[in-house]
């Protein structure tokens, strides 16, 4: 199970990856990667994929908030001409993967859906605290992980053991559907970098781990992203349905390349190994014992390169705040605030090269909103910045219409830097 059990979201305090498969594993380097690149010009040096947005760009999108259509002041944006794209060796994990989990079993036949369980909640009057209204029980929905794959569309946990402790980390096929919606920026990244082009374009997988009707299902307007409602009517990359977010689904293409080290490719290896008898005794046991590996490997274009383990540095004690990776909520926040702070040290050496104009004072607004966001007390305080209602709004109004009965995975907001 490469995540951390809901008992344990508590303990993270920003340091500790919830979930490090590698589908979000490289979505939260790809976050750093994208700051690292702000730091960079912000410092001096040219990026290749990133750009200044203009004043007027930044005007604009700045008073896009007081004109009701959700705030899209932020001062860098994804150069145009690039596009972004995804290969991942398997299905991802959850509803793109279940015919392919269906295929594998022995026997296939549907399990039996357990009962709906109840939750029940007493809520204090203001008038006294400590009376209580009527007691009230509400569905709780089950978030199976591969069990009961006859259950088609619905959102899932990360797959486990069935003894592995429960968590709330859910699946890498609900996670990539919800980013068709709110891009692939996290809460401070979506400050500084305008959202419209840091959307997937291409969801590339090995023909031999594909199921069209699974991948239609899971991402498509035609699937369960369709959701009977507003998310069925796509943005393209200057539309959106407020602070420049909106639906904006990749397209799933196969490839007869296969990862040299894949579960299919080292099953094959094995099988043939098996069959022809060749190879030493020490090759067929190695070859029989080939595993999934504990460890978690990131590495970004900026030469960032690090080995996790349970969501900690390998090498240091789950929980450490030394064992925080590159790509961790901390260190992710750290660095944003860090670049706001270089933003406004090149407003005040603009002031100062050109004067106070209308323009510099929108430059400047533009900035001290940016970094009172990031500035937050704690990483919770962050996130519901005013700033980022707009991306708020397009993943509730996801959840709600498309990925019913996602259970946030809360916990771990309430860390300061």
């Amino acid at each position: 199970m490469k995540c951390l059990p809901a008992s344990k979201i508590p303990q993270a305090q920003g340091n500790v990856l919830h979930d490090w498969h590698a589908e979000v594993l490289a979505i939260r380097a790809f976050n750093r990667f994208v700051l690292d690149e702000c730091k960079a010009m912000l410092q001096g040096r040219s990026s290749e994929f990133l750009r200044l947005r203009s004043t007027d760009e930044v005007t604009a999108g700045a008073g896009a908030q007081g004109q009701g259509r959700g705030w899209n002041g932020q001062p860098f944006a994804w150069k145009d001409g690039y596009r972004l794209h995804m290969y991942c060796s398997e299905a991802p994990c959850g509803d793109a993967s279940m015919e392919l989990i269906m295929a594998s079993q022995e026997d296939a036949t549907p399990w039996d859906i357990p009962p709906t369980t109840t939750t029940t909640t007493t809520t204090a009057t203001i008038a006294d605290p400590t009376a209580t209204a009527p007691t009230t029980a509400s569905p709780e929905p089950a978030l199976p992980g591969r069990a009961y794959f006859s259950q088609l569309g619905v959102v899932r946990r990360k797959p486990a053991r069935p003894d592995a402790p429960p968590t709330r980390s859910k699946s890498c096929s609900d996670k990539l559907a919800l980013q068709q919606c709110a891009s692939l920026l996290s809460s401070p990244a979506a400050l500084l970098v305008d959202p419209r082009r840091a959307y997937l374009r291409t969801l590339v997988l090995p023909a031999s781990r594909h199921s069209g009707s699974a991948c239609r299902r899971a991402f498509s307007a035609g699937g369960r992203m369709g959701g009977g409602g507003s998310l069925a009517s796509e943005g393209g990359e200057e539309g959106g349905r407020g602070g420049g977010y909106a639906f904006r689904p990749f397209a799933v293409v196969t490839t007869a390349s296969e990862f040299a080290f894949s579960q299919r490719t080292m099953s094959l290896a094995v099988m043939e190994t098996n069959k022809n008898g060749n190879g030493s005794n020490e090759q067929k046991i190695a070859a029989a014992g080939v595993a999934p590996s504990n460890l978690a490997v990131a590495w970004t274009r900026s030469g960032l390169e690090e080995t996790s383990l349970g969501g900690t540095l390998q090498g240091r004690k789950q929980f450490d705040p030394r064992g925080a990776s590159f790509s961790s909520r901390r260190r992710i926040w750290a660095l944003a605030a860090e670049v706001a702070n270089l933003i406004e040290q090149a407003e005040q050496s603009k002031d100062e090269e050109e004067g106070k104009g209308q323009d510099r004072e929108v430059d400047r607004l533009a900035c001290t909103e940016i970094q009172r966001a990031l500035y937050a007390k704690t990483y919770g305080e962050m996130k519901n910045s005013v700033l980022l209602e707009p991306r708020r709004v397009v993943k509730e109004g996801a959840r709600s219409e498309a990925l019913k009965g996602w259970t946030r995975n809360i916990g771990d907001e309430d860390f300061t830097l």
